[in-house]
Formats: structure tokens, sequence, C-alpha cells
């Protein structure tokens, strides 16, 4: 199977380098908007480079589209009207409305879509994977010093977005209120915001997005009636405590000691596998049908349609708050 990338910043070199060494690919070529930055990469990994994107979709079989997000629907719908299979950086477009033509267009010419969320990917997800019932509360922190890469769009778009993905994907039930609030820092957009999701089925998710921060972090909690488990994404590792099978609590009080006594530590840990390699092989097995999709355009559009949502909470609240200033 031919690939190819469209777009090879920061990230999209990531999945050329990735790309030419997964099984069942063959690394075409990539394409870049910039040619001093395409012959840099082309050279620097050793891959053809084409100097339309035109050009590259003429000559592969499926492409990673890592081009700026604005431009994301533009470059899918030409990619789909070529005949190749897709995986999306998230987010998958700008709008909803270019989101869902993406996904009808590619389901009228039974292609492939991917969104780019990578962090389904993420070690110490995996391995919690087992131990997943039904969570009920769920709460994620995701903080990063300012970087200008990405700031054309707001932080929701940027990095909350990746955390809107994975609590829909724990929580697998529709979203019926929310509530949020963000703050400008740096640029004219919300630069750190909290959202509160509502699920049809009573549970609650807590999602805090920065990227106006002096720390990273990439954390999430979540409880559901058999325990706890927290997951460092950044490390890949968390841990899940339940009590002892057998086990129960007494009745009355307990002191500390003894509830430790009650509870099991198990812990959570990844195999190591880089997320973006594991998100790559994932979706060439999916293109040649050997496996499934693991995050489908549908998921990048519902993550979308929330973090768009959400925005819109946010700029009511702005108004709101400078209305009341003005009063």
């Amino acid at each position: 199977m031919r690939v190819g990338v469209l777009g090879v910043g920061s990230l999209g070199f990531h999945h050329a380098r990735i790309l030419r060494e997964v099984a069942g690919a063959e690394m075409a070529g990539v394409f870049d908007d910039s040619a001093e930055r395409l012959d840099k990469v082309s050279a620097e990994l050793g891959v053809r480079a084409f100097r339309t994107a035109d050009e590259l979709l003429a000559n592969v079989d499926a492409a990673v589209i890592a081009v700026p997000t604005t431009v994301h629907a533009q470059v899918a719908m030409a990619a789909i009207d070529a005949g190749v299979h897709l995986l999306i950086e998230k987010p998958i477009a700008s709008t909803l409305d270019e989101a869902n033509r993406i996904v009808t267009a590619a389901a009228e010419k039974k292609l492939v879509v991917a969104t780019g969320h990578v962090e389904r990917f993420n070690g110490a997800l995996r391995a919690c994977e087992p131990y997943l019932e039904d969570p009920r509360f769920v709460e994620s922190h995701r903080l990063a010093p300012f970087n200008p890469r990405g700031t054309d769009v707001a932080v929701v778009l940027d990095l909350m977005i990746h955390d809107i993905d994975l609590v829909l994907g724990l929580v697998r039930r529709p979203v019926e209120g929310l509530d949020a609030i963000g703050v400008p820092v740096l640029t004219p957009s919300a630069d750190i915001a909290n959202a509160r999701l509502n699920f049809s089925n009573g549970a609650v998710a807590n999602i805090t997005a920065s990227r106006v921060s002096f720390e990273r972090m990439r954390k999430v909690r979540f409880f559901q009636n058999s325990g706890y488990m927290s997951l460092d994404l950044a490390a890949g590792t968390g841990e899940f405590l339940r009590l002892k099978p057998g086990q129960r609590l007494p009745d009355g009080e307990i002191g500390v000691a003894a509830l430790l006594g009650l509870v099991e530590r198990i812990e959570l840990k990844g195999d190591g596998q880089e997320p973006l390699r594991a998100e790559l092989e994932a979706w060439v097995a999916a293109v040649r049908g050997e496996g499934p999709l693991v995050v489908s355009g549908e998921a990048g559009r519902d993550a979308l349609e929330v973090a768009l949502r959400i925005m819109e909470k946010i700029e009511q609240h702005a108004a709101a708050g400078a209305a009341d200033l003005r009063a």
C-alpha cells in the first residue's frame, strides 16, 4: 500500500519518519507548501518530494493529512476525489459542516478515514482497558507551556479536543449538557479552558486544558463502581485501585491503615510502543482490511461537535461578562 504525507511540519515529519517502517506500507513521498521545508525533510528522511499535492495524491493509495486545520477540508476533499484513504490529524476539520462533508464523501466512495487522536493509543490507556467498565466521573488535566504552533485555533481545538475524544471513548454515551469557561491570555482566543460534560447515563466529565502553563501535565482520572483509575499519559503509566476480591467495607468508621489493607493496587504500564507508531500501524491495517478502525472519521466529527459546543459556551460567558462590565 503506497502512502504519503501532506504537510511535514513538526508532526507531519514524524508521520513520515514512522511510515517508512510500518509493515504493509510503502512510503511513496511527502508534500509541503514550503519548498524549503519539503526539501529538508525529503533529504533527511530519504523520501521523494512531490511538488504539488495533486502529484502526491496521484501516486498513493492512502495519505496522512497534517496541514493546518483551516485547510483540512480542502485537502481531504481533494484526496477523497482522488480515491485516497486518509488519516486526518485532529481536529478533523474547522467546522462541523466540513467534517460532515468529509465523512459523507468518504463513505460514498467506500474510503477509510481515520482521525488522528493519538492519545487513544497511549500505553497507559491501552493497559487500563481490561479493567474499564462504566466510568461515572472523569477528570482530566492537559497543561502545556506556550508554543506559537497551533495558536491558529483556540486551546479547545488545539489541546482539549484530545481529552474530549478520550472521554467520549471512555463513557460511550451522548453528551446531554455542558458548561464551559475560557480565558484568552496570550492570543485572541481562549488559552485556558475548563468544561463540564453531562452524559445521558448520568456520568460527568470535568476537562481542563491550558497552553499557558509553566509545567507540562497530561493526566486523567476516572471513577467507576469497581474502583478508581489514575493515568499519567505523558509517562504512559497509571494505577487501578479497587477492593481486594472478597473484601467489603465494614460498617462504621475505619482507619486509613485498615482501609489500605482492603485495597488492591494494580500497576498499569504500556508496552513502551510509541503511540504515533501504534496509531499508524492500526490505520494501515484498517485500510488493508486487516484490523478495526480505532478512531474513525465519525469519532473525529463527534469530538469536534462537542469541542465547538464548548467554544460556543465559552463565547456566551465572555459576552455576558462583557455586558456586565458595560452595565
